[in-house]
């Protein structure tokens, strides 16, 4: 064989560090340094401001609010995300393209949209639906069921788009072995289908769960934003910076950022991990 010029490989080479540089250069403006920003802010004072924020009764009402709501939309999306995922992989019918379109929206769509929308089916005022659940003494918007709507809206796609290639990869060949076998449907999918895709709906299950706690727009719509009733986490953030509060606004926001960041990658350490266990078992 040939060995190739020496130019040409440092040419590639220059153009692999060229390409590295600019992104962790544009990763480290967009991200790094601005997460940065604020965790310097909040520890300027040491521990303070973290001391003042939790010490207050509405900050502390507000995490409460946004852990319940969060887990809530992340319960629903999981078990709705695996179902679809399912449907849109292992089944072939009229719409499907569709649905799997639908399924998109709502990164397309701004979460005020969703907000609004929201308002328009269950306002208690003009909604479709409003006046006669508030009729039967169950309120929708301006309360916490409009909150996890909106938050399952936003974080929606999240685990289908984690699991759905999964499936296209693991195939369908021990599924049917297992029918064969004489299992049922449930036994399947517990004992077949899931593990397979368990590291699929972890992942999406955190970045549902990022997404979640950093819902704002859609959250501020239908919300009515009253501070300790139905005031979640962002909305505090937003609240605290308009109040000259700033020092209690960084801190909540330093916060929220590391618990999502900490989720990702307790997730992304144990995955490989897992692999290699796998790997392992596989080879013995």
């Amino acid at each position: 064989m040939i060995a190739p010029p020496r130019r040409t490989t440092r040419r590639k080479s220059s153009t692999r560090w060229v390409f590295r540089v600019l992104a962790i250069g544009y990763l480290f403006l967009l991200v790094a340094w601005p997460v940065s920003l604020v965790a310097k802010e909040t520890f300027a004072d040491g521990f303070q401001s973290l001391g003042d924020a939790f010490s207050d009764p509405d900050v502390t009402s507000a995490l409460w609010l946004t852990a319940r709501i969060a887990l809530l939309a992340v319960l629903i999306n999981t078990v709705f995300g695996v179902g679809v995922s399912i449907l849109l992989v292992r089944y072939r019918f009229p719409g499907r393209r569709l649905l799997s379109a639908f399924v998109d929206l709502p990164l397309s769509v701004s979460p005020v949209v969703v907000g609004l929308s929201l308002m328009l089916v269950y306002g208690g005022r003009n909604g479709w639906f409003g006046p006669w659940l508030e009729d039967h003494a169950f309120q929708v918007v301006f309360a916490v069921p409009a909150m996890v709507m909106a938050t399952s809206f936003v974080s929606l796609p999240l685990v289908i788009r984690e699991v759905v290639p999964v499936l296209h990869e693991v195939g369908t060949d021990q599924e049917q072995a297992a029918k064969s076998l004489g299992a049922s449907a449930p036994q399947t999918f517990w004992r077949i289908t899931l593990p397979a895709i368990k590291w699929a709906v972890v992942y999406g299950v955190v970045l549902s769960l990022a997404r979640s706690l950093g819902e704002f727009g859609a959250v501020k719509v239908v919300s009515g934003n009253v501070a300790g009733r139905t005031q979640t986490a962002t909305l505090v953030v937003d609240d605290k910076y308009r109040n000259f509060a700033q020092p209690e606004a960084y801190a909540m926001s330093f916060v929220l950022a590391a618990v999502s960041v900490v989720c990702i990658i307790v997730v992304s350490l144990l995955r490989p991990n897992h692999s290699g266990r796998t790997t392992s078992k596989g080879s013995a």
